[in-house]
């Protein structure tokens, strides 16, 4: 969920033109809200120092069959059995991505003070929390009602990321030391060949804050001391960038033309729409900075490679696959009629049904009563083909992480509201990178 909310608000800071255009800005804004609002209810946000993040409501145990949010089949309103919640005392990958969303916010909120501080201080506390040196673990490490769903693989990428934008967001300098510490570099692998860490997702974000530093070497070329780790991240960024084209070898493809970034495993989508955004948003960057293009090895790759590789991908999504089915809800005429989600499968007709007694919804062959407008879903399989079984939730299931970075890919690559990203709004916290200059000597006196 935190996740979610950086990628919202990162698309809005770079593309406010855009969202503003299509009169979508602050409808925008009040979604990463409604997120944001909510993290700072997680921790106790207006301490410096916290000992314990509320991680999660809710959730199941492998193979339970007690009332809960898997056994049962109900729409929200109508649960009542209980949801415990998860409480961490250490979690620095947890609280690296909440900070990271409270920062990202904090400059998409920067036209109202008040809340822009308290997102900020906010993200700092969390940061601080991450950095603990007995809390520096997984928050997923031994709790099964997180590990079994949403294992974490390491917490050093976002130690990178949160620095990232805690710098952008406070200009505090010690962030952005942090941000480009060797050592993060070398415990999250991040500049070693390995094809899973160039898939961005919401459990890897070296690919991001990658990207997000190298922005802030072709904009501002800090130098000294920085320069070392940020060329770095710079070749790796373009290294991932080639990753993502065939004729490098590096992923499959399906014969319809989707990059197979999770290596055939379900659910593709939501990696093929955040490798799209990041593909155009550094097609962006360079065409700020009137860069024509990179290289992959010999081979020169233009700018207009780079966006066609986002566009098909997206196209794909959108119904330029072989099912010729839109993955978006709502979208074309061909588009999943059985989503798992419970709200949307269940009739509005007055009835309350129960645990169990909604089961014959969630195993009905009828499509859903209502359209979850707009999602996306898990999407097709290795073979392009898809299933619209709704009980089959590695195909018909959307998320939170996946529809948020389909939102910013779209927004970065529609035309609506001009091209191009708002070059200087992400550093306008960021110091002087020079000492100001001398005032000039009193006026010669004879």
């Amino acid at each position: 969920m935190a996740f979610a909310m950086t990628m919202l608000s990162w698309s809005v800071i770079e593309y406010r033109q855009k969202y503003e255009a299509i009169g979508e800005y602050q409808h925008t804004r009040d979604l990463i809200r409604w997120g944001t609002d909510y993290l700072l209810l997680t921790f106790n946000s207006s301490a410096s120092k916290i000992d314990k993040i509320y991680c999660q409501v809710g959730g199941s145990r492998n193979g339970s069959t007690l009332p809960d949010d898997h056994y049962c089949w109900q729409r929200p309103e109508d649960m009542e059995y209980s949801r415990p919640v998860q409480v961490v005392n250490g979690g620095a990958d947890l609280a690296g991505e909440m900070a990271a969303a409270l920062a990202a916010a904090s400059i998409v909120f920067r036209d109202n003070k008040a809340y822009s501080e308290k997102l900020a201080k906010g993200a700092a506390t969390v940061y601080a929390f991450a950095r603990d040196n007995g809390r520096r673990r997984a928050y997923s490490t031994g709790n099964d009602y997180i590990q079994p769903y949403y294992n974490s693989t390491g917490y050093y990428d976002e130690y990178i990321w949160g620095a990232t934008w805690l710098y952008y967001a406070t200009g505090n300098i010690s962030y952005i030391k942090l941000a480009t510490e060797p050592g993060f570099s070398k415990h999250s692998n991040a500049l070693l060949s390995i094809s899973d860490l160039s898939v961005p997702s919401w459990d890897n974000k070296l690919p991001a804050a990658m990207l997000l530093l190298t922005r802030y070497r072709l904009f501002l070329n800090p130098g000294y001391p920085y320069e070392e780790m940020l060329s770095r991240y710079h070749k790796k960024t373009e290294l991932n960038m080639c990753s993502y084209f065939q004729q490098f070898k590096v992923f499959n493809w399906t014969k319809g033309g989707m990059v197979q970034l999770n290596k055939g495993r379900p659910q593709p989508l939501q990696y093929v729409a955040n490798a799209a955004f990041l593909a155009s948003l550094y097609v962006d960057y360079l065409n700020a900075t009137r860069v024509p293009g990179f290289n992959c090895g010999p081979k020169f790759i233009s700018l207009d490679r780079l966006r066609s590789f986002a566009t098909s991908q997206i196209n794909y999504i959108l119904g330029d696959n072989p099912m010729k089915m839109s993955y978006v809800v709502g979208y074309g005429t061909k588009f999943p009629r059985h989503v798992h989600h419970r709200g949307a499968s269940i009739p509005t007709d007055k009835t309350r049904y129960s645990c169990t007694g909604g089961w014959k919804w969630r195993d009905s062959s009828k499509p859903n009563p209502h359209n979850i407008t707009g999602a996306m879903v898990g999407g097709p399989d290795g073979f392009d083909q898809f299933r619209d079984v709704r009980t089959n939730y590695n195909f018909t299931e959307p998320t939170l992480a996946g529809n948020a970075v389909l939102a910013a890919a779209l927004v970065s690559l529609t035309s609506n509201g001009g091209i191009g990203i708002d070059k200087n709004s992400i550093f306008t916290a960021v110091p002087p990178l020079y000492p100001p200059t001398p005032p000039p000597p009193p006026a010669w006196k004879p």
